[in-house]
């Protein structure tokens, strides 16, 4: 598989981010937080797509919170590259971006819905642990909060 630093708002990026923002409007309503192309494209945010024989499989992005304190963003793996790991070599490639920069923390707000108990249990098998909201996010019924301890 290979990650790349891309455009959100690059052509082929355009149908499975639309998709992906479809789907947790679906299920979140006006509670879901992911970020469309604009919001991937500012300065605090790196995306990254990843692609399995020329076809793109996923994407993922990381916002700068602080200079210890990083956010994982809109983590997506295409239908058709579900269950083949994608979102586990995104979430690791994020993970070592995050060390790197040297942060302490890497936290994440998701979905309370069945659609997410996927990705919950890819959190969590990384080491994520449930924590209180952070940044400016409120608890709702929709929404949960994890964060993972980069200094261990």
């Amino acid at each position: 598989m290979d990650i790349r630093q891309d455009d959100p708002k690059a052509p082929h990026v355009a149908e499975l981010l639309t998709h992906h923002l479809e789907e947790l409007r679906s299920v979140m309503g006006e509670h879901a937080k992911a970020l469309d192309a604009s919001g991937l494209s500012a300065p605090s945010v790196t995306f990254w797509t990843a692609w399995q024989d020329g076809v793109l499989a996923g994407f993922g992005a990381l916002k700068q919170l602080d200079d210890t304190h990083g956010e994982v963003k809109s983590m997506r793996a295409a239908p058709t590259a579900r269950r083949t790991g994608v979102g586990r070599t995104i979430l690791q490639h994020i993970i070592a971006e995050g060390r790197k920069r040297g942060y302490g923390r890497l936290s994440l707000e998701t979905g309370t819905a069945p659609l997410h108990a996927p990705a919950i249990a890819l959190y969590r098998s990384a080491g994520f642990v449930s924590c209180e909201p952070f940044a400016d996010y409120q608890a709702s019924p929709h929404n949960q909060f994890m964060s993972l301890d980069l200094c261990r």
